[in-house]
C-alpha cells in the first residue's frame, strides 16, 4: 500500500485515481491524438483526515468538489501528460496545506478614549460646517 505524504497528511494511493482524456489548446495534431488532459480526484471518503481539517479542506475545494465527496482537480495547459500531472498533483499540494492554515481569531478591541473624542469633534465639525451653508432663518 502506497502512501502519499502531502502538506503533512498521508493520503493513500487509492484515494487518488487517475484519468487522461484528450485536451485542447496548442499542440496541433498532438491534441487530436494523444490524451494529454489529466484529470486528478481525491476520494475524501478513503482518506482519514480530522473532522475539522475536511471541513476546511471541503470549504477550500468550493466547485472542485463534487456530491459523491471527491475533490476533481483537471489540469490541461501542457503538452505533455507528465507536465499535467505534475500541476495537477501540486495544485493539490496547495489546496492540502490551504486547508492546514488555521484562521486565527480575531478578538475585538476597544477604541481608545482618544479616538472616540476625536470622532465625536469631527462630528462636531462637520455639523457646523453644514449648519453654515444652511439659508439664514427669517424672523
Amino acid at each position: 500500500m502506497t502512501v502519499y505524504t502531502m502538506a503533512e497528511q498521508q493520503i493513500p494511493a487509492e484515494a487518488l485515481t487517475w484519468k487522461f482524456v484528450r485536451s485542447m489548446g496548442p499542440g496541433g495534431q498532438n491534441v487530436n491524438k494523444v490524451a494529454t488532459a489529466a484529470e486528478l480526484r481525491l476520494d475524501l471518503g478513503a482518506c482519514c483526515f480530522s473532522t475539522a481539517y475536511r471541513k476546511r479542506l471541503e470549504s477550500c475545494a468550493g466547485k472542485r468538489l463534487n456530491g459523491a465527496g471527491e475533490i476533481v482537480i483537471f489540469a490541461r495547459s501542457h503538452r505533455t501528460q507528465a507536465r499535467n500531472r505534475k500541476e495537477a498533483m501540486d495544485r493539490l499540494q496547495g489546496l492540502l496545506s490551504e486547508a492546514g492554515r488555521v484562521a486565527k481569531k480575531r478578538f475585538r478591541t476597544k477604541p481608545s478614549r482618544t479616538a472616540v473624542n476625536a470622532g465625536i469633534r469631527r462630528k462636531q465639525r462637520l455639523r457646523k460646517k453644514k449648519q453654515l451653508r444652511r439659508k439664514p432663518a427669517i424672523e
